[in-house]
């Protein structure tokens, strides 16, 4: 796999902007963002739609948890996944079992949160490319067809980290060590 070797000497304004902001919040910087920093359009549109997808998509957090990890799951991110588990954990109190179940790649234990996972696998593997009957059974879990479409933006956000932490190499924070996964 290709890595990319990234030198940190000219962050921009807007990357800097959202490092202190970050710093300020979490404490810390996380190595996903110092690498996606490197290009601002990356990191800050990264930033708008995270932001964005906690605020309007429809899903409580944990059900964006759901989303989060399963995608990262399918994309093989073992830093989104590590990262998601903790905020799974420790901010959107995801039942242990479900987190465990996606991150082993198993049936997760809550009927509506495993056709919220499978959907959203699918969803990653196919590229959006879903079968009506996997829609149809998301459905009957008792979501909405405007949730497919949020699983989607869910996907999207995913997408830009998962890559680039797959082109970069970001190495998991101490912060999310007790979570560090493998495929």
């Amino acid at each position: 796999m290709a890595h990319l070797k990234l030198e940190n000497n000219s962050i921009s304004p807007i990357s800097q902007k959202i490092f202190d902001e970050t710093q300020k919040g979490l404490g810390f910087i996380p190595n996903m963002y110092t690498k996606m920093g490197q290009n601002s359009a990356l990191l800050d549109s990264y930033i708008y739609s995270y932001n964005s997808f906690r605020a309007n998509s429809g899903f409580n957090s944990v059900e964006q948890e759901v989303i989060f990890l399963s995608a990262a799951f399918e994309n093989n991110c073992e830093y989104c996944v590590a990262a998601h588990s903790f905020i799974a954990d420790k901010m959107s109190k995801v039942p242990t079992e479900v987190t465990n179940a996606i991150r082993d790649g198993k049936q997760v234990p809550d009927a509506k949160l495993a056709a919220l996972s499978t959907l959203t696998r699918i969803l990653t593997s196919t590229r959006g490319n879903a079968a009506q009957s996997d829609v149809d059974s998301f459905l009957a879990a008792g979501y909405e067809e405007v949730h497919v479409l949020g699983i989607i933006a869910g996907i999207a956000v995913k997408l830009m980290s998962n890559y680039s932490n797959h082109i970069t190499n970001a190495e998991v924070d101490a912060a999310f060590a007790g979570r560090v996964w493998k495929k």
